[in-house]
């Protein structure tokens, strides 16, 4: 077991009152694999006056400068993608092809925003006026918080760090707390890559101590969080108190419809990857699965037989196809739930229980007749529960899809190129996928949802991430 540091301008430091918290492992009960800092209001603080402190140098470096340096960060996650896949497994509980996929993911997110620094720039405008040139310069939006979950603790920050970075900004990065050794990972690339002090500031401890005073401060100029929706809705209101720019990214409740002349054993396959695929502990993934009346039966089936032939397990081992919850408390809700839907009415057709004693594993759990109105249909559970629900037609499962507070992502199967493009018009989703899963994205597309996914603002990744992250100058020069 190791005693891990915070990163305060340059030093790893413990909190100022010496508390410590661990990380542990989901899938072997009782194995710590670590202490972090329980980061005090103080501590925060002097990351942020870091951060501030590191600006002006690193806004004013070359961009192309700063591009170098995430580029050497992503060939050293290259390097030890093994052993990082490792760590991640074992704090968050994925299989390892899962973690090989995150570090991946990480590695090319770093990559991508590192040619950012070639190509970010302004525009230079038509005048209306004779002997005048008009351009636009973007320039670093300055301090950001970044805030982030436990599901994918390699990527997300990961997607949120390289474009703050490329642009020009500092950053204090709060990873979450039951995953902060992956987000570490990060940090000490960038170190080892030649970040400059200050430039990035790693800090943990509880959301209420360090979470508050980051969205709190008049020194952040950006926070960008990804988690649940009343937690982000609660950023919203500190942060706007200082005009704090905002990008939040929280829950989803995602459907896939499947028509009845979709091809059946891709339906079942997108289902089982969207649904159990990271042990159901995606924002993106498939928990409603509408379905027309006449194929209902034949899919439900399939879905069990699959969903029973799943191994769960130590995600390290090998064969195994879903890993744990990732504690206690969330393996606690994957089962209330199961028990809300029992008692909805809904039919429990393969699932429901603990899959193993020694660690939070549960079952792959298939709900058949499930209504719009239900609590399994309308809330987040963030666990591999997939609820099927009947359609009497096209029309009335996009309506079932619609039915619902969340619109992040959602998806269809079907060979009808007409009812795909209306899928695609007509879903109130910020990412529509067409015969593929209702997880997984392009890291060079925007990312983002609709309603109570989102703060309906700035999109992430991508080219879309520059709105976010700079802000727009313009400049009008007179030639005299």
């Amino acid at each position: 077991m190791q005693d891990y540091k915070n990163l305060i301008d340059g030093k790893w430091v413990g909190a100022s009152s010496g508390k410590t918290f661990t990380s542990e492992n989901p899938a072997k009960l009782g194995e710590i694999l670590g202490t972090f800092p329980s980061a005090t209001q103080e501590d925060t603080r002097n990351a942020i006056e870091a951060a501030r402190a590191a600006l002006p140098g690193w806004a004013n470096m070359p961009p192309p400068a700063r591009g170098a340096i995430l580029e050497k960060a992503s060939r050293i996650l290259e390097a030890r993608a093994d052993e990082y896949a490792a760590i991640l497994t074992r704090e968050e509980g994925k299989t390892k092809t899962e973690a090989m996929g995150e570090v991946s993911r990480a590695r090319d997110l770093f990559r991508y925003y590192a040619g950012e620094g070639w190509r970010m720039g302004g525009d230079v405008l038509p005048s209306n006026v004779s002997g005048e040139l008009l351009y636009t310069r973007r320039e670093a939006l300055g301090v950001v918080a970044l805030i982030t979950p436990w599901n994918f603790p390699l990527a997300i920050p990961a997607w949120k760090m390289a474009p703050a970075l490329i642009y020009g900004n500092t950053v204090v990065f709060k990873p979450a707390s039951l995953a902060p050794h992956s987000g570490l990972i990060l940090v000490e690339a960038l170190v080892e890559a030649g970040l400059p002090n200050g430039v990035v500031n790693f800090i943990t401890g509880s959301g209420r101590t360090v979470g508050d005073e980051l969205v709190s401060s008049p020194h952040v100029h950006g926070v960008s969080f990804t988690g649940s929706y009343s937690v982000g809705a609660g950023i919203y209101e500190k942060a706007i108190k200082n005009m704090t720019r905002v990008q939040l990214e929280m829950g989803g409740k995602n459907p896939m419809i499947i028509l009845d002349d979709g091809n059946m054993d891709l339906a079942v396959k997108l289902a089982v990857t969207g649904g159990f695929g990271l042990t159901g502990q995606a924002c993106t993934a498939t928990s409603r699965v509408i379905v027309e009346e006449s194929v209902a039966d034949e899919f439900a089936s399939a879905l069990t037989e699959a969903a029973r032939n799943m191994v769960v397990g130590d995600g390290l081992d090998a064969g195994v196809h879903m890993g744990p919850a990732v504690s206690e408390d969330q393996l606690k809700t994957d089962l209330e739930y199961i028990g809300i839907g029992k008692d909805e009415g809904a039919k429990l057709l393969t699932g429901g229980d603990i899959a193993k004693s020694n660690g939070h594993f549960v079952q792959p759990t298939v709900f058949d007749h499930v209504e719009p109105g239900m609590r399994i249909a309308q809330e987040e559970i963030f666990g591999p529960v997939i609820g099927i629900m009947r359609a009497r037609s096209f029309e009335q499962a996009i309506e079932h899809a619609n039915a619902i507070g969340f619109g992040l992502s959602a998806g269809i199967v079907t060979t009808n190129l007409q009812r795909a493009f209306q899928f695609a018009n007509s879903i109130d989703a910020g990412v529509v996928k067409i015969n593929e899963p209702t997880t997984g994205l392009a890291l060079q597309a925007p990312f983002g949802g609709f309603k109570q996914s989102s703060a309906n603002t700035f999109k992430e990744q991508g080219q879309a991430a520059i709105e976010f992250y700079t802000r727009t100058k313009t400049i009008y020069v007179g030639h005299g």
